[in-house]
This record gives structure tokens, C-alpha cells and sequence, in this order.
């Protein structure tokens, strides 16, 4: 695949962004892509490596090197086939999965592997910029309805596959917008809303309907849902934050993580925020608990609000700067990892717990930490506080970004009485993504917990599958 001799004649080179003090002042994407014949010569450096570990390394199985041949061909249009055989939404993907992909590609071994993310994003984005991304509308109608609750990667993904295999399809979203946490969860500045909204655009056109402030379980009853639908696929996320049930978690100031990147998107689209409800970082010492990409995007969203200073903590050790190769490749690696967001500014601290929040009239003002110590015992990693070493850090804003335990139980799930997992995901198998109750399906992070886009795609499409096989006794949607 590619130039048999690329690898050696031509060094990795990736896109580059605006600079840090441009690109604070606002919450636009803020990546410089490479121009095509750049594109097309990183491509040339994906190898004839005899097996791609890149495929394993993909959760959507995307075809990695044969996209990258035909770019590298300049076949670009066909490029895009091969890209949304396996991927309904490579625009995504291609701006904030992490690319386990190339921590998998052979050339990683030696830190240089091919630029896959950078090539797919361009692909793509070609293929809207020269009309080549139109409707895929079936060719006969099942007269079958399946319900979709949810409008996340899972849910859109699910909804359009079961669409274009002739399904009447209807995507429920308790918000008053359709896309999940594509939309409220992820800032603007790594996925803006246009790209999802043009998503959205092509899916109505393929016959799906969107029903948006619709809460299924709330305002809506899932029942008389079950009743009026052939099938119901639950795709509604994995939404229940972790808590931090320490002394002073009642103060003022301290929020979910979530709810303050939530109110952000909502004010990049122009919606108001009552006053009273406001959760800003202007003019203030922020402290982020927890240090994976929420996290990382919360430091982002404060540096763009104006904060006076922004300190991350992780509970974990600090990761290694490069991993051991031989022992963790191909698989996804643990690993120092510096976000754009944290390049922007950042204070940032492994190894610590909260003991405590400390207040005054009713608002937060610091936190006391305390250093910790991590040891294996019996093959399992346990933490003990260091005596003496507490110390206390000051905050006018705190925000817990300690990821999701499981999906929201109360209403929907509840109501439906579907059976849950031992970590209260909503329970269902791969091989048929059925959950314990007769018509009910469910994919993404409310059955597999939380995780990443990429995973939330491939398990919509899969359970597409599945609800088609259920309700026609075969399917040809891919798997």
C-alpha cells in the first residue's frame, strides 16, 4: 500500500494549529490542515506491512490502507467510499477520537506512524467541499418503525443504517437540539456544529425524523413508546457523573464538569443563560479534578473564558513520557498525553486526592489535597495517603471531570425494567445487542459504559443490524 519505499523516504508530518494567543480568543476549530499534495504523500508512507494492526487497533474496522493507496493515487472520491463503508461520521472522528489507529500502525514502533487521523479528516472533508457526501435513500420502504432514544454517535449512527435499509426511523433527544454530546458535550473549538448539523441534514433527507425536546422517560412514556413502535433502540449515553463525596461538595461553585461545557456550546450557538444559573471561569483559580479529555476540555473552555489560573488534578501517578514498545504495541499505550488545551495553560498534578472542600459564606475558596502513594498488591494497584502531605490549593471555581459511572436509572430505564449489568449498564450482548426485554435494543455507552466516539459509532451500526434481522429475518447492513 502506498509508495513501497514511502516510509523511508518521507517523514511523518502532521497538521498544526493557530497560535496559542489567536486561538484563546475564541471557540472556533482552530487547526491548520495540510494542503492536499501533503496529504497524499503522508499517505504514500503507509507500508506494505503484510498484517495491518491498524484494523485491530480501529474499533469501526475502517479499511486504513486502502484509502490511504487510493489518496496517495489522488482517487480521492473513491477514497470516500471505502472511508463510509465502515464509518457513518469520519468528520468526527477524524477531529477528536484519540486514533488507537495509530498507536496500532507498524511505524509506530518507532514513533513515526502514518498521519491516518489527518488523512481521513481530509478525505472527508473533500468529499463535502466537492459534493460528493449525498443522501442514501432506500430503495423500498419495510413499513417497519424502530425508535431511536438518544441522538449521540450511537444513536445517529444506529438511526441512519436502519434508514437506509427502508426502516421508518424517529430519533427522540431530550434536549432541545439534535446530536448529544456530539453537540453539548464536545466544545466547539474541536467539533464545531455545523458539521454536525450538515450530518443531520443528509439523515432527514434519508428519511429519519428528529424529535428534540422529547425526554423519553420524563415527558414521554417509554411504554406507550414500546407500544406504538416495532422496536426501541436505547442510545441515551452514559450520563451519570462520578461525585466527589468529600466534606464542603455542598459549597457554591463546585459543578459537574458537564453542566459548565454544556452552558458553554449553548452560548457559542447563542442561547442565554439565565444569570443565576451561570457557571463561568472569567477572572478566576480554577481546579479541575480529574485528568482525561473531559477534563482537558474544561481547561480549554476556562482558558477561553478569561480564568486567572487553571490547575488540573489526577488521582492516577503520572503516566510515563514514551512507552515501553515492546511491551505495549500494537495496544493503546499508557503514556504522558499533552492536549492542545493543555499547551494553552495549565498546571498540572498527578498523584493527589481531595480530603476537602474549604469555604466561606457558602462558597468554595480552596481545597485541601493530599499526595498519594500507589502500589501493587495481589496484581491489584492500591492507593494510601502520604503522611504530612497535605497542602491546600485556592479555588473560586472547582469542576469534577472524574467520568461517568453508568446510565441515568431514574425514568426511561426504570420504566422499561430493562435488566442492567454488574457496572449498571443497561445489559446486552454483541451478538445481538437485545436487551432483557422483548423489542428493546441498546448500543453505545449505555450498554458498554463510557468510552470513546469511535466505539459509540461501530456499536450503533452493529445494532442496526441487529434490529433489521429482528424485524425482517435477515439483514445486508454490513456488520
Amino acid at each position: 500500500m502506498g509508495k513501497p519505499t514511502g516510509f523511508l523516504e518521507i517523514a511523518r508530518h502532521d497538521h498544526g494549529y493557530a497560535p496559542v494567543g489567536e486561538r484563546v480568543k475564541h471557540f472556533r476549530d482552530f487547526v491548520i490542515p495540510l494542503p492536499d499534495p501533503q496529504v497524499r504523500e503522508q499517505a504514500a508512507r503507509c507500508m506494505d506491512c503484510g498484517v495491518p494492526y491498524c484494523h485491530q487497533g480501529c474499533p469501526v474496522h475502517n479499511i486504513i490502507p486502502d484509502w490511504n493507496d487510493l489518496v496517495y493515487r489522488g482517487n480521492w472520491r473513491e477514497a470516500l467510499e471505502v472511508l463510509h463503508s465502515t464509518n457513518n461520521f469520519p468528520e468526527f472522528t477524524g477531529r477528536i477520537c484519540p486514533a488507537p489507529c495509530e498507536a496500532s500502525c507498524t511505524l509506530n514502533f518507532n514513533d513515526q506512524p502514518v498521519t491516518i487521523k489527518d488523512i481521513e479528516c481530509a478525505i472527508i472533508d473533500r468529499g463535502w467541499a466537492e459534493g460528493w457526501v449525498a443522501p442514501r435513500i432506500a430503495a423500498h420502504r419495510t413499513g417497519k418503525r424502530v425508535a431511536v432514544i438518544g441522538s449521540g454517535p450511537a444513536g445517529l449512527a444506529c438511526a441512519q443504517q436502519l434508514a437506509r435499509a427502508g426502516h421508518a426511523v424517529v430519533v427522540f433527544e431530550k434536549n432541545d437540539r439534535i446530536g448529544g454530546l456530539l453537540r453539548y458535550g464536545i466544545p466547539d473549538f474541536k467539533l464545531e456544529a455545523r458539521l454536525i448539523d450538515r450530518r443531520l441534514a443528509q439523515m432527514r433527507a434519508e428519511g429519519v425524523e428528529f424529535r428534540p425536546n422529547s425526554h423519553v422517560g420524563a415527558d414521554i412514556q417509554a411504554r406507550a413508546l414500546l407500544a406504538e413502535f416495532d422496536a426501541m433502540v436505547l442510545a441515551g449515553g452514559a450520563e451519570q457523573p462520578r461525585d466527589l463525596n468529600v466534606p464542603g461538595r455542598e459549597l457554591r461553585g463546585i459543578h459537574f464538569a458537564m453542566d459548565f461545557l454544556t452552558q458553554q456550546n449553548r452560548r457559542v450557538a447563542g442561547q442565554k443563560i439565565p444569570p443565576e444559573r451561570e457557571i463561568l471561569a472569567t477572572g478566576k483559580q480554577v481546579v479541575v479534578i480529574g485528568g482525561g479529555d473531559t477534563g482537558s476540555d474544561c481547561v480549554g473552555t476556562s482558558n477561553r473564558q478569561g480564568a486567572r489560573s487553571v490547575t488540573q488534578l489526577e488521582i492516577m501517578p503520572k503516566p510515563p513520557l514514551h512507552e515501553n514498545k515492546l511491551l505495549t504495541w500494537p495496544n493503546w499505550p499508557l503514556k504522558l498525553r499533552t492536549s492542545t488545551s493543555h499547551e494553552e495553560g495549565c498546571e498540572r498534578d498527578w498523584a493527589v486526592g481531595t480530603r476537602r472542600f474549604l469555604g466561606q459564606d457558602d462558597q468554595v475558596r480552596a481545597i485541601e489535597v493530599a499526595r498519594l502513594e500507589w502500589r501493587q498488591v495481589a496484581g491489584r494497584q492500591l492507593m494510601a495517603e502520604l503522611p504530612g502531605s497535605e497542602f491546600e490549593l485556592e479555588a473560586d471555581l472547582v469542576l469534577l471531570a472524574m467520568g461517568f459511572v453508568h446510565p441515568v436509572h431514574q425514568g426511561m430505564l426504570r420504566d422499561l425494567g430493562v435488566a442492567l449489568d454488574q457496572r449498571g449498564n443497561v445489559s446486552a450482548s454483541t451478538d445481538d445487542y437485545q436487551t432483557s426485554v422483548n423489542k428493546i435494543f441498546t448500543a453505545g455507552d449505555m450498554r458498554r459504559g463510557q468510552s470513546l466516539v469511535v466505539w459509540a459509532i461501530r456499536e450503533g451500526r452493529q445494532c442496526a443490524r441487529a434490529v433489521d434481522e429482528y424485524l425482517m429475518g435477515s439483514s445486508e447492513l454490513p456488520v
